[in-house]
C-alpha cells in the first residue's frame, strides 16, 4: 500500500493530540506501519498545533511535505486555510466551522478573514465542513470536538469497521469520558 498522510491541525488545547493518538492506535490495529509526529508551536498560548499521521506498508518518516496530505483534519477554519498548501490535489479537508481568534485578531492588529470557507473552496479543495462545536455540545462537552471530527473522518475510511473505531476510542479515552466521546463520534459520523 502507498503511504497515506493525514494532518491534524488546530489551536492549542483543542484535543488534537488525543485525536492523533487515537488515529495512530486505530491504524496500527489494522496492521499498518504508522508514524505520528507532533509539532506544537505556541500551543500553550493558543497557537497553531499540527500533528502528522502517516500510515502504510512501511513508513520511513513522520513528516508530511507540501502537497502530500491526503487529509487535513482541522479544528478551526483559519488553521484549515493556513495548512491548505499541504493538501494533495486529490486530498480532502474535514473541518469544523468554528472560528477562534488568533492573537493578532485579539489585539486588534488584524481582522479574522471573512468568507474563509468560501475562499478555501475557491482553491478547488474538497471540503467537508460542519459545526463540530455544536455537535460536541450536544454530546455533553465542547471539548469533544476532536471525536466529532474523527467521526466525520471515518466516512472516508470505508475499509475500517465501526467496531474498530469504537475499540480505538475505548483504548485511548479515559473511562470516565468514554460515553461522552462515543456520543460525539457518532454525532460527527452521522451529521
Amino acid at each position: 500500500m502507498t503511504t497515506k498522510n493525514i494532518m491534524i491541525v488546530g489551536v492549542g488545547g483543542q484535543g488534537s493530540v488525543l485525536a492523533s493518538k487515537l488515529l495512530g492506535h486505530l491504524l496500527t490495529s489494522q496492521g499498518y506501519d504508522v508514524k505520528v509526529s507532533e509539532v506544537h508551536g505556541m500551543s500553550q498560548r493558543g497557537g497553531s498545533v499540527v500533528t502528522y499521521v502517516r500510515y502504510g506498508d512501511k513508513v520511513y518518516s513522520p513528516v508530511i511535505d507540501k502537497g502530500q496530505a491526503d487529509f487535513i483534519v482541522s479544528f478551526e477554519l483559519l488553521e484549515a486555510a493556513r495548512w491548505l498548501e499541504y493538501l494533495s490535489p486529490e486530498g480532502q479537508i474535514v473541518t469544523s466551522t468554528q472560528q477562534i481568534d488568533p492573537m493578532p485578531v485579539l489585539t486588534g492588529a488584524m481582522n479574522y478573514p471573512e468568507n474563509l470557507l468560501d475562499e478555501i473552496r475557491k482553491t478547488g479543495a474538497k471540503v467537508d465542513a460542519l459545526d463540530c462545536l455544536k455537535l460536541a455540545d450536544m454530546a455533553g462537552s465542547s471539548k469533544a470536538v476532536n471525536l466529532v471530527l474523527l467521526g466525520r473522518l471515518s466516512h472516508y475510511f470505508t475499509d475500517i469497521s465501526a467496531e474498530s473505531w469504537q475499540e480505538a476510542i475505548t483504548e485511548c479515552v479515559p473511562p470516565k469520558f468514554l460515553e461522552l466521546n462515543r456520543k460525539a463520534f457518532e454525532l460527527g459520523k452521522n451529521a
